[in-house]
């Protein structure tokens, strides 16, 4: 065990460092099912229903054959006014709202859930997909909302937070453990080594650094106490469980199990369940100061050095001898105060995080769009087919490749042009004999013979023998020979020999073409070569055109896919550079937008279109939000009406609410809607709070009700309005809850101070024996000392107990060492029978536990000769 510290040793006070927490502590209130009340739970249950214009008649009726079912006249004509009315501030004040009995809204959602599931069957029974898509949604609705009313009426939503604080204040150094040993036998001698290291930094990166390392271990801690927590996370709404992540204006929140009002003493559960949640922090806390004490001051280059020292031991006597080197311990004292007390009210609101989960949508679309370059474009989509604007065959379009071209915005070679008919021509005077005649036509490149034409005027001489005549390599020709008389040919198309196709097709180059001539005289022969284009060049020429719309495409797809990497590394950018403080204020602002949601319902526009519309015809800049700059907004005095309906209601919810201590717990993705779960699983981000924000399927909010509006709050939540009547023991608990914060609280020292007052910071505490009687009148009370109490501060008479005959006065005087003297007693106090306790507050609240914690330092204890029964 390390020794007693020394009692001379420093308090460092102005080394003290704090942690603030809470320990929330759900109230168990048993409400009859026929009070009126729970009147932002039935609004939103009612909302949640989503009635149709004549459901509420149609459950009326259905109602109406069942006796044993009681539901008023008056609450179906109130539920069936919020069935889409002409304009939103049409439908019933929530006040009404709340006067219906919980059974009664309960059995109206049983019967309308039964009307839509038939409603639903009997879509399904006529197949129309039209019909059951909405009835199916309808029924979920209604399923939805009556299973949270139901949860919420039979738990109802109100608890107590502890304003708690972690002190830590180092109080000394003590021997730690054994670090090293070194035996020396007599006369020997040894050198030992020891190096020491350093790492330097600015001063401004070890805070920085510290701030970062805190917050991250707040959010280990809350992790692993809320999964420990009993049950009062579980007791608020059976359909949620808790993930363990936590946000809010306390940093550490730990829970304990529901209890009632009277129990909240400083040894209570909660109590008991704050210190064991304290204890870890601290433990985890003295590793971060281990971590600080690490980094040092230097210059703004970070450097690392090293020192290395050899020291030589040496045995001088004739015994055996040991040196012992321990570390050095810090001492700290640890104090946990619970400084305030305030009202909480739960609601459960879906995606809190469903605004910033937008950059993350864009970048999952953008990020779809990367990926290897694909051409969607074949080579035989390349034709002179004449299609219509949309690529689809039209006799009057244009033809395909242009249309392709023009949809990738590049120009390409035109479709080659039909190939003119070559001719060639010549006469001749045969002589009546045997003769031939020759023409030779040459056929370009890229072009082919297609058919060829012969045209001939061919006389006959004056002999008695017929005339011959023939294009020799051609098909013969039996009516070109036995001729007596002249021939003539017009517009023949040669043929091959044995072949039904045109002679010589497919050639190319020069040719020469041979005619036989016999018994002829004056001869003319002409041909008309008429020529096509080579396959060779067509696929050339379709394999320029793709190319051109490949080579366009391909630019086109990369100067996007910079501008997409541009994008999404701007995004990312914007997400992932944004200080912590940023990341806490956007998140609560989110929380404060699901909370006007959740009360104001979706009737409310934080700007309503009529406005908007007005603001876009006055020419304001909408995009940057320079809209209220002028002399004037320009409003007319229905949007005026608009942008005011819901004023009062939300001033009175950011005044009742202590923003700065909602707590939010964050329920997992599948409280979402299913097909967002994948989408939802992926989200990253650096900060490990914004991440669990952005994942959260659902959340629950704690609402904190700022300390002075405990009634008014409850009577807005539970009555409807903000001075409605408020049935049951609520307004009493809130009242309780008030009273109790004013007597123990800050600058109220807490109940049973006889036994804690030793745990009281800068608290001063006395008893008397003397009976006191009630008093208008100042009162004059023997006590067993004075000193130290002033005059002007309050004190707290008696114990809190069932008697409630606990008070706080104020000291009107100090007659001397043993009397002081008090405004007035509300109560009679019986000193005779036990001693009364009467203390003053401290600043620090109520000190509900204390204990001790050890870090390591860098020093070094070394002892000689150690005697192993008194060593550490």
């Amino acid at each position: 065990m390390p020794s007693s510290p020394d009692s001379s040793a420093p308090i460092l006070e102005n080394s003290a460092r704090e942690v603030l927490k809470g320990t929330l502590v759900p109230v168990r209130v048993d409400v009859p099912q026929d009070e009126p009340g729970g009147g932002l739970v039935k609004l939103g249950a009612v909302r949640q229903l989503a009635l149709a214009p004549g459901e509420a008649e149609e459950v009326r009726r259905r109602l109406g054959a069942h006796d044993a079912v009681n539901v008023s006249a008056g609450a179906f004509d109130l539920l069936g006014a919020f069935a889409r009315p002409l304009v939103p501030s049409l439908r019933p004040d929530p006040e009404a709202l709340a006067r219906i009995p919980a059974r009664q809204l309960a059995a109206f959602a049983e019967t309308l859930v039964e009307l839509r599931a038939e409603r639903l069957r009997e879509a399904e029974e006529r197949r129309s997909p039209d019909e059951a898509g909405p009835a199916a949604q309808a029924l979920n609705t209604a399923v939805v909302a009556l299973r949270g009313l139901r949860a919420a009426t039979a738990t109802p939503p109100i608890g107590l937070l502890n304003l708690e604080r972690i002190e830590m204040v180092p109080i000394g150094i003590q021997r730690g453990e054994l670090v090293a040993t070194v035996p020396l036998a007599p006369g020997e001698e040894t050198a030992v080594t020891q190096t020491e290291w350093s790492v330097t930094s600015r001063e401004f990166t070890t805070i920085v650094t510290d701030a970062l390392e805190e917050v991250s271990e707040t959010g280990v801690t809350d992790n692993t106490d809320l999964s420990q927590s009993t049950s009062s996370q579980s007791q608020h709404s059976n359909q949620f469980n808790i993930t363990g992540t936590v946000q809010g204006g306390i940093p550490i929140i730990s829970g304990s199990s529901t209890t009632g009002f009277t129990s909240q003493g400083s040894q209570s559960e909660s109590a008991t369940e704050s210190i064991k949640h304290a204890r870890s922090t601290t433990q985890k806390a003295s590793s971060r100061s281990r971590r600080e004490h690490k980094v040092t001051i230097s210059t703004t280059t970070v450097t690392g050095t090293s020192s290395t020292s050899t020291r030589v031991l040496k045995n001088p006597g004739r015994e055996p001898i040991r040196i012992d080197y321990f570390s050095m311990m810090r001492k700290w004292r640890v104090r946990l105060y619970r400084y305030g007390l305030r009202l909480t009210y739960d609601i459960a609101v879906p995606e809190p995080g469903a605004a910033m989960r937008r950059a993350y949508a864009e970048l999952e679309t953008l990020r779809a769009q990367q990926g290897p370059f694909t051409f969607g474009v074949k080579l035989s989509d390349v034709t002179t087919e004449l299609v219509d604007e949309h690529g689809n065959p039209s006799p009057t379009g244009k033809p395909k490749y242009q249309w392709l071209a023009d949809r990738h915005g590049v120009t390409v070679r035109p479709h080659p042009e039909p190939p003119t008919p070559l001719t060639a021509s010549s006469t001749a005077d045969t002589g009546g004999g045997w003769f031939f005649l020759g023409l030779e036509f040459d056929v370009p490149g890229g072009t082919r013979v297609r058919e060829i034409i012969l045209d001939a005027q061919i006389g006959k001489d004056d002999s008695d023998d017929r005339m011959n005549f023939d294009v020799l390599g051609a098909r013969h020709e039996p009516g070109w020979n036995g001729q007596t008389g002249a021939l003539i040919i017009r517009n023949h198309r040669i043929m091959s020999v044995g072949a039904d196709r045109p002679f010589m097709a497919g050639f190319t180059g020069r040719h020469k073409i041979t005619f036989f001539f016999h018994h002829a005289e004056q001869v003319f022969v002409g041909l008309t070569v008429h020529r096509e284009l080579m396959p060779e060049t067509i696929e050339q020429w379709r394999a320029d055109v793709w190319n051109a719309l490949h080579g366009a495409a391909q630019a086109r797809y990369f100067a996007q896919q910079q501008e997409v990497a541009a994008r999404i590394a701007a995004i990312e950018e914007r997400l992932s550079s944004v200080d912590t403080l940023t990341l806490r204020r956007e998140e609560s602002d989110e929380i404060m937008k699901s909370v006007l949601r959740f009360v104001l319902g979706t009737d409310f526009d934080f700007m309503p279109a009529d406005v908007l519309a007005a603001f876009v015809a006055a020419g304001v800049d909408l995009q940057h939000g320079i809209g209220f700059d002028g002399p004037g907004l320009g409003l007319s005095q229905d949007q005026w009406t608009l942008l005011r309906q819901h004023e009062d209601l939300i001033r009175f919810i950011n005044q009742a609410i202590e923003w700065e201590n909602v707590v939010t717990f964050l329920y997992s993705y599948f409280w979402d809607v299913p097909p967002s779960w994948a989408f939802i699983r992926q989200l990253r981000h650096p900060d490990p709070n914004r991440q669990a924000f952005l994942r959260a399927g659902s959340a629950r909010i704690v609402l904190t009700v700022r300390k002075g509006w405990e009634e008014r709050w409850m009577r807005f939540a539970e009555g409807g309005g903000v001075g409605a009547p408020v049935p049951g023991p609520y307004l009493t608990i809130a009242r309780e809850i008030a009273a109790y914060d004013d007597r123990n609280y800050p600058g109220i020292p807490p109940a049973n101070p006889g036994k804690e007052a030793v745990h009281l910071q800068d608290a001063v505490f006395t008893t008397t024996t003397a009976d006191l009687a009630p008093s208008a009148a100042p009162v004059t009370i023997r006590v067993a000392s004075s000193a130290g109490f002033v005059v002007g501060l309050p004190v707290v008479i008696d114990s809190e107990d069932e008697r409630r005959v606990q008070e706080a006065q104020v000291v009107t005087a100090i007659p001397d060492n043993t009397r002081i003297t008090v405004a007035r007693l509300d109560f009679a106090h019986r000193g005779s029978q036990a001693p009364v306790p009467i203390l003053q507050p401290g600043e620090k609240g109520a000190l509900i536990a204390e204990w001790h914690e050890y870090t390591p330092s860098s020093g070094t204890d070394i002892a000689v000769t150690s005697n192993l029964s008194t060593i550490a």
